[in-house]
């Protein structure tokens, strides 16, 4: 059956998108570049958005059956003690939490509920290697797969092939960058029986690292934040200063820092905030990373591109299931979208300049004590909370 909608890119948001569309009879077909669903070290958290959307199409339970953890809150800990900066327990939500899940196990049961439709298509190993385009518009792709060259014709090619897009510069949108001081270098650590049960995230500040820790079910997964452009730096130092500094940083891990051997067990985030000025061309639509690239501060990139992928299919499916989609309805999934992405870019450059950057550059990582106190105070701990679930403030809830 021909596609009337070519997914580029086999993510959180291509998923949900094909699932979405298949549900209202759209012909659709994902192209994933690889050969599997593995994405290690990739977003890995599902918030209340998220979390209601995935109940509406009758998934929340199957997907809290898989390996998961909860967390009620963010915590930071700096030498200081700790403070409490986002608490979701409070939330009117049925999911008062953020779940905690590998790529690994949500993508390919996302999937199987997809290909229930015999009109959804999932061709993995799919290189995409360009766009079709006739007389200003969009209508389809090329790619190679197995050595052979194939050409998928569809009204509508949607970009969810991420922050370094290729879709998205062939199509000529070019997205604006915002300056970042850190990037983020991510390896994992073993969960033992002793550790706390409810850690969920938490961030620790010290003399000698800034670190993020997620309970990732039989492992930790860590983040350590570093100034931007310093990892070379930072790996001519060598492998036994870097687990020295995690050490005396979080004491609790220093009976497993060993268990990382080498810098091929790590992998480097270059984080980067842009955002197109135009999601959008005839026939063609940006979603996700390839559309706006969040920091990994407040944890949020997943869960906004799975919020464009519900929109979209909101928006284009009647039109899809007719065999034609307007630039107007591409308009307005941009219009629906942009104000939430530029609310938490907006809030996550601000933790950028006022909590991490001031840090980097401290001889003591600390929080200033007025950053302290504007995070412990209950109004804007509420604020913040339904930023990281929702991506945007509810109505009513201003």
């Amino acid at each position: 059956m021909q596609p009337a909608c070519v997914i580029v890119g086999g993510g959180p948001a291509g998923a949900m998108l094909a699932l979405l569309l298949a549900r209202r009879g759209v012909p659709v077909t994902v192209l994933e570049k690889h050969t599997d669903l593995d994405r290690s070290f990739r977003g890995n958290t599902l918030n209340p958005a998220v979390l209601e959307l995935l109940a509406e199409v009758g998934l929340a339970e199957r997907i809290l059956a898989l390996p998961h953890a909860k967390t009620t809150h963010f915590t930071a800990v700096d030498v200081a003690g700790p403070v409490r900066f986002a608490d979701f327990s409070d939330l009117a939500t049925p999911f008062p939490y953020v779940l905690l899940m590998q790529q690994a196990d949500f993508l390919p049961l996302v999937f199987e509920e997809v290909l229930r439709y015999p009109h959804a298509r999932l061709v993995t190993g799919a290189d995409v290697k360009g766009l079709v385009e006739e007389e200003g518009s969009v209508c389809g792709v090329v790619y190679e797969k197995d050595g052979a060259r194939h050409t998928l014709r569809a009204p509508l090619t949607v970009a969810c092939d991420g922050r370094n897009s290729v879709l998205r510069e062939q199509a000529g949108l070019r997205p604006k960058a915002y300056g970042v001081p850190i990037d983020v270098l991510w390896f994992t650590l073993p969960r033992c029986p002793g550790d706390d049960e409810e850690a969920g995230a938490y961030f620790r500040f010290g003399r000698d690292a800034m670190l993020a820790l997620m309970d990732a079910g039989a492992h930790w997964q860590v983040g350590a934040i570093i100034a931007k452009d310093s990892f070379p730096a930072l790996r001519a130092g060598g492998l036994d200063a870097f687990r020295t500094s995690i050490a005396r940083t979080v004491p609790d891990l220093a009976d497993r820092v060993d268990t990382l051997r080498d810098w091929k067990q790590t992998a480097l985030l270059r984080v980067q905030i842009d955002r197109l000025r135009q999601w959008h061309r005839p026939g063609f639509l940006c979603i996700g990373d390839a559309a706006h690239a969040m920091s990994p501060v407040g944890m949020v990139g997943i869960n906004l591109a799975i919020q464009d992928a519900a929109c979209a299919a909101d928006l284009l499916a009647d039109g899809l299931r007719s065999g034609r989609v307007e630039e107007t309805a591409l308009r307005a999934v941009q219009r629906q979208r942009e104000g939430a992405v530029r609310l938490v870019q907006r809030a996550q450059a601000l933790a950028h300049r006022f909590v991490l950057a001031p840090m980097l550059s401290a001889d003591e990582p600390r929080l200033n004590p007025v950053v302290r106190r504007i995070m412990a105070q209950p109004l804007l701990r509420r604020q913040a909370s339904r930023l990281i679930a929702y991506g945007a403030l509810r109505e009513g809830e201003a």
